[in-house]
């Protein structure tokens, strides 16, 4: 079946801002008195708040001052750490070429709505995209299926059997098939090969600019 639209992840996969979250959450943490290490850190990241924090903290220290961390993250992030996203190289041509083809162009993303406005302007593509979904599109973050979930919903009467996901981390994959869609696995957010592979992409690329370099041969080309 013919793919009629593209949906991307955006953290790791078309900007390169991985290791800046992990350190956020590090320092977060820290301020909260948890000490955690960024190599661990970083391996959840690709999850929203609400999946990443319990895996550090107990159950009631979520439930009691989830929030209050997360919105303390959130303000670090935007205030320190932010300047210094940058896009992978590509981004711009890649979502040119794809609708260039007639498809349709998705965020989905973990991130907050307002992270999700400003990535746009960053990665200069705010002109070529058709829809935008984000942590408050969802009650549960990736690895749970609910923002791809909410972007198909966005994209109808497109059924997701004519869509496809691309993102860098296992939790995209995951997510991905719970609701029937196929994940293209970028290898730029960091996550080990075998680690996209085993969570089900279909193919996996180094970055945004491997993607449209091998496009012809690509399941976006279907």
């Amino acid at each position: 079946m013919r793919v009629r639209a593209v949906i991307f992840d955006i953290d790791g996969t078309l900007l390169d801002s991985v290791d800046l979250h992990a350190r956020a959450w590090v320092e977060a943490f820290a301020h909260f008195g948890v000490t955690t290490a960024e190599a661990d850190v970083r391996r959840q990241i690709g999850k929203g708040g609400d999946q990443l924090m319990p895996v550090f903290l107990p159950e009631e220290r979520v439930a009691r001052e989830g929030e209050t961390i997360e919105a303390y993250r959130s303000d670090l992030f935007k205030r320190e750490y932010l300047p210094q996203v940058r896009p992978f190289p590509g981004v711009r041509a890649l979502f040119e070429r794809i609708r260039a083809d007639g498809r349709r162009l998705a965020l989905a993303s973990s991130g907050k709505r307002s992270e999700v406005e400003h990535y746009q302007e960053i990665l200069g593509i705010a002109d070529l995209v058709d829809v935008t979904t984000s942590a408050d599109d969802a009650d549960r973050s990736k690895p749970h299926p609910d923002i791809f979930a909410a972007v198909i919903e966005k994209l109808r009467p497109i059924g997701p059997r004519e869509m496809i996901a691309v993102g860098d981390t296992p939790y995209d994959a995951e997510a991905g098939a719970k609701v029937r869609l196929a994940t293209i696995g970028l290898l730029c957010g960091g996550f080990p090969e075998a680690d996209l592979s085993a969570a089900g992409c279909t193919a996996i690329y180094r970055d945004p600019q491997d993607l449209l370099d091998g496009y012809a041969g690509s399941p976006l080309a279907r």
